[in-house]
């Protein structure tokens, strides 16, 4: 619950305390506080209900059923176990890199609680062939700290599979726990587009789109992002695939200098992949997002071939989708007839709760 919905109550309330949030004489739930957060609650019931351990346990329990369904057949150990909201348990991630599962809190009383979360989850987990669970801990621009919480302490990076795609994955440096596997589904997608085709991958980060491209059979993948370090993990992940990355480049680059550049060489490219970094971190970003988003797309038209494909992503949680469709008209790309094929989102081990539309924050667009 926002701040702003809350009369009284929080006054000397400490992070992580459980309390009962009522309206009136109408008991509406129960959750943990979090005083210095703008959701000063985080409810988990309904009513009186307690949340005790045998609720920890039967939440977990659902979320780890849930994946172990998704992924009995697949050829993948790299997924999300614990999705905050969408598994009910608010301000909580867990994600699996093979043998290691890493949690995320967002916001203090999340990480109060995050003994409980590994006692209720850690059998599951083990029962995977998981070793290792760590607390991933350190704000945005910081470098993140790995705190074990079960077993033995991880190592700096981990190979996985995804879809019987090798990846490595920076535990220790990477972004979020360690890579985005929100778009694993998406990323498959673009390896069987890519076949005979020239891509580009625009903010490539540690290059799943362009791995998957290149296994697909594209001709020449182009990676493009600001952070060196970015491209190396994404080559050791060529290299585990057997894929030589020689044969194919790296271009650590701003992506909006490189398509200016591109424009005026007169390059163009059969499939493009935009997916940036989240462009509006507020409601009050969005209108900038947009323009932002505006320029991109159009800036990516202007390089894209004739009867070329086009997947442009948000993961803006402030940006609905029709939003999002609006910088991709054809005003927007500047006149170029563009249709969309498909409108997807993140995989199914990232459910949503039907209420909290926030929770839908990924949008994933292909366009021919």
């Amino acid at each position: 619950m926002w701040r702003e919905a809350i009369e009284d109550g929080l006054a000397g309330a400490e992070a992580g305390e459980e309390v009962q949030v009522v309206a009136g004489a109408t008991a509406v739930g129960r959750g943990y506080a979090d005083p210095a957060s703008p959701i000063a609650v985080r409810l988990w019931t309904r009513g009186r209900d307690p949340v005790d351990r045998g609720l920890w346990r039967a939440r977990a329990a659902r979320a780890c059923t849930l994946r172990a369904m998704l992924f009995a057949h697949t050829r993948t150990d790299a997924f999300r176990v614990v999705h905050g909201e969408g598994d009910r348990m608010p301000g909580l991630v867990v994600d699996r890199y093979g043998p290691v599962a890493v949690v995320r809190t967002d916001g203090d009383a999340a990480r109060a609680h995050v003994e409980n979360l590994a006692e209720a989850i850690w059998p599951a987990l083990t029962s995977w062939g998981v070793s290792t669970l760590v607390h991933r801990i350190g704000s945005k621009g910081e470098v993140p700290t790995l705190a074990v919480l079960r077993g033995e302490a991880p190592p700096g990076t981990v190979r996985v599979e995804e879809h019987g795609v090798p990846f490595v994955v920076d535990l220790a440096k990477g972004q979020k726990t360690g890579a985005f596997l929100d778009q694993r589904d998406n990323r498959r997608l673009v390896g069987e587009l890519a076949r005979g085709r020239r891509v580009l991958n625009l903010f490539s980060y540690a290059g799943g789109f362009s791995l998957h491209a290149a296994l697909g059979g594209a001709t020449r993948v182009v990676s493009v992002d600001v952070a060196a370090a970015a491209h190396a993990t994404a080559q050791a992940s060529f290299r585990a695939a057997a894929v030589d990355p020689a044969g194919h480049a790296f271009v650590t680059a701003d992506v909006g200098a490189f398509l200016d550049g591109a424009r005026a060489r007169g390059e163009t490219w059969d499939l493009i992949v935009s997916d940036p970094p989240s462009f509006a971190p507020s409601d009050k970003a969005v209108a900038r997002a947009l323009s932002a988003y505006r320029s991109l797309h159009r800036a990516c038209a202007a390089v894209l071939a004739p009867e070329g494909i086009l997947c442009a992503s948000s993961c803006s949680s402030h940006v609905d989708a029709p939003s999002f469709l609006g910088t991709l008209d054809d005003a927007a790309l500047d006149g170029r007839a563009l249709s969309v094929l498909e409108l997807r989102g993140a995989g199914a081990d990232h459910p949503t709760l039907a209420g909290f539309p926030e929770g839908r924050y990924l949008k994933f667009v292909v366009l021919g």
